[in-house]
């Protein structure tokens, strides 16, 4: 089982339009800054000891999109490992979300900058999100989400 130190829990909400659009974000901060490709996550966050992951999802969301989690029908869509041993739970739903990008509001986060340098700044925790097409999700998103996106498209079928 997971330490909570590497078992995330998020949320990847969807729309579908004139194809299957989902809602991910840009990771802020100088590492992620001129990057796009495997840049982008679905909001979501550690785990604190004692609360579940559904809880965790919701709170992540709103801590990284600045606003709640909309009031939907959740399904869990898996556990999804990453090559460092990560473990990101994802519950899906359907929302429009209502989203207008100058409600955005991300919660700072501060990291020494450069790494062993002991300067310390804070950025965003996520720079920009938006709803974008599954297929354009698969090249954004850090290569161990990707499957959530192919889970999601499979319960839709």
């Amino acid at each position: 089982m997971p330490t909570s130190a590497d078992h995330s829990a998020g949320l990847l909400l969807y729309r579908r339009r004139e194809s299957l659009e989902v809602f991910i974000g840009h990771m802020g901060g100088p590492i992620w800054a001129r990057r796009d490709a495997a840049a982008w996550s679905i909001p979501k966050g550690l785990i604190e000891p004692g609360e579940n992951d559904f809880a965790t999802a919701r709170r992540e969301f709103a801590e990284e999109i600045g606003q709640p989690a909309p009031e939907a029908e959740y399904v869990r869509l898996g556990d999804f490992r990453y090559v460092s041993g990560k473990i990101v739970t994802v519950f899906a739903a359907e929302s429009d979300l209502g989203f207008a990008e100058h409600e955005f509001a991300s919660n700072p986060v501060t990291v020494e900058w450069p790494r062993g340098s002991g300067h310390q700044i804070t950025f965003p925790e996520i720079d920009r999100a938006e709803w974008c097409p599954a297929d354009v999700a698969r090249s954004r998103l850090v290569k161990g989400q990707v499957p959530a996106v192919a889970a999601l498209e499979a319960i839709l079928r």
